[in-house]
């Protein structure tokens, strides 16, 4: 998306990955109200609601780093559509039966829609990513965390005290048992057609 559909609130998302403080403290005053009053009214209290806005933030912070997210909508409402998700995501896990949502906004962009559905999309495969790394063997977890995180095969295999050719054909080989962990897996299915 070039430049001239960004929107000016992009200087929260731009705040969250420099961690200035001024524009976070902003945040929280002008945008954590709506959120706290939202769960309050649903099911919620003060601190599961400022324990969602911290989720949120992480999400965002998360999505701008990682997949350069770029705002065309106001903050606030992007903002809001994240926190509303993730505690309709805890409503479902926590408290299946008895809990009754109280809509009150409903003039939601279509924008705004879409970017938050592409958050959650990004976080739910993230997420499942992660669970099937965690079920890896000790040794192909260690090789797929180090090469995430240091981009030198060389390096990775000096850390590993092993040869470059080993590390790379080890690499593919979990990469591969990875990838096979996540399309086999139902929740895989269910992502893909979304």
């Amino acid at each position: 998306m070039g430049d001239s559909g960004v929107h000016p609130d992009q200087k929260f998302v731009q705040a969250l990955l420099v961690n200035d403080n001024k524009l976070i403290a902003e945040i929280y005053t002008r945008f954590a109200p709506k959120v706290i009053g939202y769960i309050q009214k649903n099911s919620g209290d003060e601190s599961a609601a400022r324990d969602i806005i911290q989720e949120a933030l992480i999400t965002i912070y998360d999505q701008a780093k990682t997949k350069g997210l770029t705002l065309s909508c106001p903050f606030d409402a992007y903002f809001f559509l994240i926190c509303k998700r993730k505690w309709l995501n805890f409503l479902k896990k926590n408290k299946p039966i008895g809990v009754t949502i109280n809509e009150e906004i409903t003039s939601i962009d279509t924008n705004v829609q879409q970017q938050a559905d592409q958050t959650a999309l990004y976080e739910d495969r993230a997420s499942l990513f992660n669970q099937m790394l965690e079920q890896m063997g000790d040794a192909c977890k260690k090789l797929l965390k180090l090469s995430f995180s240091i981009k030198s095969m060389e390096e990775v295999a000096k850390k590993l005290d092993v040869s470059y050719a080993y590390a790379r054909k080890k690499k593919s080989l979990c990469i591969g048992k990875l990838t096979a962990m996540v399309q086999g897996s139902a929740q895989y299915q269910t992502l893909k057609n979304l």
